[in-house]
């Protein structure tokens, strides 16, 4: 099968300002390629921001007007999969030669409504965004900015290098989506995140082992100071430590070992050569979808319909 070098780019969103963050991604990303590497990651939400330490003036029976404001701020930022910032990424990863994944807050508006998603897009080395996943489950108080996403959006592609796919943060604590992930042959499984805990590295590890697959952990580096000084509900983030998110990207072989990383505590990108043919070596022992499953026992159905809130049939009126 070959090898590949693949690139996992931890680094901070611009916060809140999704031209800065696009031209931030687009120079990152020329860095990737210009070392050789193939398939580059970017974190979840990295456009434009995690939104980690706020509220939105949300409680129980309750919401507020600074908290609307900041909402507008950060919708006025998210970006449509038909939009500018997609052709300028898509360029991106055309200039560089790479196949390019990185994590969106992705705004809705072919559907004519407002709701936000967090989302992965997927570009080709020729510039083509050939795919997205929105994040199923938006973890604890996420829920209440992003929407879910449904069955329609979780791709593999098949490339030169092996398939690449993967799933969002504590999505990857969702054993039925893993399964979904692995039913579809991902040899090149990516994992953006928010979770810079120590925890989430034997998750990353877990994978790897069950999966047999490479595993791309990719986190942000943050600190407060890296907020926006005028952003509304700035003392919500007074009781937050100076680092707010310390990173933890990785690359996990399909054995569990660790190839690269994690990296704590600093903005960098971590390289890695991943040798194809170890995908096929691990799975002499298991395979999670082949010899190690028990279809008379366990069956998985995935609903790839989209789930469409409004429905028109052919009919017109008279």
């Amino acid at each position: 099968m070959g090898k590949v070098k693949v690139a996992v780019i931890q680094a901070a969103s611009v916060l809140f300002d999704k031209t800065a963050s696009i031209e931030k991604a687009c120079d990152l990303i020329e860095k990737a390629g210009n070392k050789g590497s193939k398939i580059v990651l970017l974190p979840e939400a990295f456009i434009p921001a995690y939104p980690r330490g706020f509220t939105f003036g949300m409680k129980i029976g309750s919401r507020n007007e600074e908290g609307r404001a900041l909402w507008k701020r950060y919708w006025e930022n998210a970006i449509e999969t038909s939009g500018s910032e997609v052709k300028t990424l898509g360029k991106a990863a055309k200039d560089s030669g790479v196949y390019l994944s990185i994590g969106v807050i992705e705004r809705d508006g072919a559907s004519g409504g407002e709701t936000l998603y967090c989302s992965m897009l997927y570009f080709s080395p020729d510039g083509e965004l050939i795919g997205k996943h929105r994040k199923l489950k938006p973890t604890g108080s996420e829920r209440l900015i992003w929407g879910e996403g449904d069955g329609s959006t979780m791709p593999a592609f098949s490339t030169e290098f092996g398939k690449i796919g993967g799933l969002i943060c504590w999505e990857n604590y969702m054993p039925l989506a893993r399964m979904a992930m692995y039913g579809q042959g991902v040899e090149i499984y990516l994992a953006p995140t928010a979770d810079s805990r120590e925890t989430w590295q034997a998750t990353m590890r877990h994978i790897a082992c069950e999966g047999r697959c490479f595993v791309l952990g990719c986190n942000q580096f943050v600190t407060k100071e890296m907020y926006p000084s005028d952003i509304e509900t700035i003392e919500e983030l007074s009781d937050q430590p100076d680092v707010m998110c310390r990173g933890g990207s990785v690359i996990i072989a399909p054995s569990g070992e660790v190839i690269a990383g994690p990296l704590w505590d600093e903005e960098g990108i971590l390289y890695a050569e991943l040798d194809l043919d170890e995908i096929t070596k691990a799975k002499i022992d298991f395979d999670v979808v082949g010899h190690y499953a028990r279809p008379d026992v366990f069956q998985l159905n995935v609903n790839r319909e989209p789930q469409l809130p409004i429905t028109f049939n052919s009919k017109k009126n008279a």
